[in-house]
């Protein structure tokens, strides 16, 4: 073979080793950017709602996987209008994903066949478990309760306990049951008094029951909803649900069991990535929800009461939060209605 040849063949190995490479460099980046549409069943303010988007400005904050994440929401829609507002964003095509949060899988359900491509999001109680391009996401705060629990065992003088719910849900018997497991593991003859308003945000509703309970002795109440005012005026304990609500009445709320929902959004990314990746979509049926040691639920500070309790309940309650994330101590999960 002649010195031209082979160098002829040697530069063209080189090229092709070079498009080979260029190629795969193509293929390997996959996308760079990610848009969500969100549904929204409650106000920005609301907990459920609130603590979504500041862990949607978490994520970007981060850029997973290199994305430019951008989302814009809708203002509360419920039933024929959120499937119009989900049709809009599908038939546009401008979203990759579109996050319905809340009950609306019945909507999904006339969607998600004609909008194979989408992802489609729900979360909470009451969905269906339609798998392929629906994933369910739950939250379950049953182990933040239970520090709660144990934090109002050791706080009652009366040995009674309040808990004001809005439904007699899934995912919220699970925190009145882990609530007063909590209670009675350090006070065992602690009693009780649950009531549910029958609303996800009717808080003249919710004081009313409140203060019912607190007539018929409860000196500690765990508010499932969004009002402290009895809390205040009787000047007893409360603690919040969802997010850290200390700022409304920092003289009533000692804790909050909140949630975060950037564990769910990583997934959720990842599962949109394994699709545009080339894989089907593959939807969960059983509802997807991330534990204390995966950083999906917790228990938040003290603020104004942490130098009101004693040292030595906080570092129960301390002690106790570290087994169950180390899964030394694993909170039963009861959905049973409590009466």
């Amino acid at each position: 073979m002649s010195t031209s040849i082979t160098r002829r063949t040697a530069i063209l190995g080189s090229m092709g080793a070079f498009l080979l490479s260029a190629l795969d460099r193509t293929f390997a980046a996959g996308p760079t950017s990610l848009k969500i549409a969100l549904v929204l069943e409650s106000r920005t303010d609301i907990g459920w709602t609130r603590t979504l988007l500041d862990a949607l400005e978490q994520v970007k904050q981060a850029r997973p996987d290199g994305l430019d994440i951008s989302w814009e929401y809708t203002d509360p829609l419920w039933n024929d209008d959120a499937e119009n507002a989900m049709r809009f964003y599908a038939e546009g095509g401008e979203y990759d994903i579109i996050w319905a949060h809340g009950r609306y899988s019945d909507q999904v359900k006339k969607l998600s066949a004609e909008f194979p491509d989408i992802m489609f999001v729900v979360t909470g109680s009451g969905n269906l478990p339609l798998g392929a391009n629906q994933y369910w996401l739950y939250k379950r705060l049953h182990e933040p309760s239970y520090l709660l629990g144990m934090l109002a065992g050791r706080t009652t003088k009366s040995g009674v306990v309040g808990l004001v719910g809005t439904f007699a849900a899934d995912d919220v018997n699970d925190q009145i049951n882990a609530f007063l497991d909590g209670a009675r593991s350090v006070r065992p003859d602690v009693r009780h008094r649950v009531s549910f308003i029958g609303s996800w945000s009717d808080n003249a509703l919710a004081a009313e029951h409140a203060n019912v309970q607190i007539a018929s002795g409860a000196d500690v109440v765990f508010m499932l909803t969004d009002n402290f005012k009895p809390c205040q005026e009787h000047r007893i304990i409360c603690f919040a649900n969802i997010n850290d609500q200390s700022k409304l009445a920092p003289d009533a709320i000692a804790s909050s069991a909140i949630i975060d929902w950037q564990p769910d959004i990583k997934w959720i990314i990842s599962e949109w990535l394994k699709h545009k990746a080339g894989a089907p979509y593959d939807g969960n049926t059983e509802p997807k929800w991330f534990s204390m040691s995966q950083g999906g639920v917790d228990i938040a500070p003290y603020h104004d009461f942490d130098a009101k309790l004693p040292v030595a309940v906080k570092e129960e309650l301390a002690a106790t939060r570290q087994k169950i994330i180390s899964g030394e101590f694993v909170v039963p999960l009861n959905t049973a209605e409590v009466k």
